[in-house]
């Protein structure tokens, strides 16, 4: 039976794509993916491991000081 795929195979690609999904839903949170996947937090932690998922939320851009020290000077005159 090369053509077909093995059962572990196809439990691994669910369950890749469950723990990306989880992920993505509770913005890399791990605690809250673990909890929607019904697993502990070390059970995803390990699996993110074997399939090479990256767990990091996603960066985002950073205000600049300045302008940011400018907006709370706008708000405080209002």
């Amino acid at each position: 039976m090369n053509a077909g795929f093995f059962l572990e195979q196809a439990v691994e690609i669910i369950e890749k794509s469950m723990i990306e999904r989880a992920l993505a839903a509770t913005g890399a949170n791990q605690s809250e993916a673990a909890k929607l996947l019904g697993i502990h937090r070390n059970t995803l932690q390990r699996k993110m491991i074997e399939y090479k998922i990256d767990g990091k939320r996603p960066r985002r851009k950073p205000v600049a000081r300045a302008q940011a020290k400018a907006v709370r000077r706008t708000h405080k005159a209002s």
